[in-house]
């Protein structure tokens, strides 16, 4: 997506050669009217797999995955990175590690948001090792649903989540690939 690759390229920043930050309009300031092309774009690239559900991760995937939602008409769930008193019923939990976090975090969804019966669409802002997406994977896994594919806004093509997914074999689509940072600029894979 042209505007994304421009958006990251004006406001973005890399630090420590492995953080790319996008805090400005995607995750910590959030852009509305630039998600909600991203929620379109979405929609275009998967509207037509039947989703019934767009699972995502907290907290960050929350706003992209929301917006796109309303394209689809169907609801959002989210895994949660701790369990809370209003948690009821059954859970899946998968364990994973948050490079973000430097430690080990467990996604928890509530089986009573998620079935056997369901198309699920996964989008999330990042990707880099995929260690989010193999949880929420897992999680549609557990529940028995089917997984339609995988939005994701930003892509670090230079890290092997994207590469391992899509060996899998898994409908990945990416609005942004960031494949390296050459004199301060980024460089985006090219379709």
């Amino acid at each position: 997506m042209k505007e994304l690759e421009e958006r990251i390229a004006q406001e973005g920043r890399i630090i420590d050669g492995r953080i790319i930050k996008v805090d400005g309009f995607l995750n910590h300031r959030i852009d509305t009217k630039l998600l909600n092309r991203m929620g379109k774009e979405f929609y275009r690239l998967f509207g037509d797999l039947g989703v019934t559900k767009i699972l995502t991760a907290e907290a960050s995937g929350i706003a992209v995955a929301v917006i796109a939602a309303q394209y689809f008409d169907v609801p959002v769930v989210f895994a949660k990175k701790a369990k809370s008193d209003n948690i009821e019923g059954g859970l899946y939990a998968s364990e994973i590690y948050s490079y973000t976090y430097n430690r080990k975090v467990t996604f928890l969804v509530s089986k009573q948001w998620l079935g056997a019966e369901d198309r699920v669409l996964i989008i999330d802002d990042f990707l880099a090792n995929g260690e989010a997406l193999r949880g929420l994977i897992d999680i549609v896994d557990m529940a028995g649903a089917q997984l339609m594919g995988v939005g994701v806004a930003v892509e670090k093509g230079f890290q092997e989540g994207g590469k391992r997914l899509r060996e899998r074999g898994i409908n990945l689509q990416s609005l942004a690939i960031i494949e390296g940072v050459e004199d301060g600029k980024f460089r985006f894979r090219q379709a």
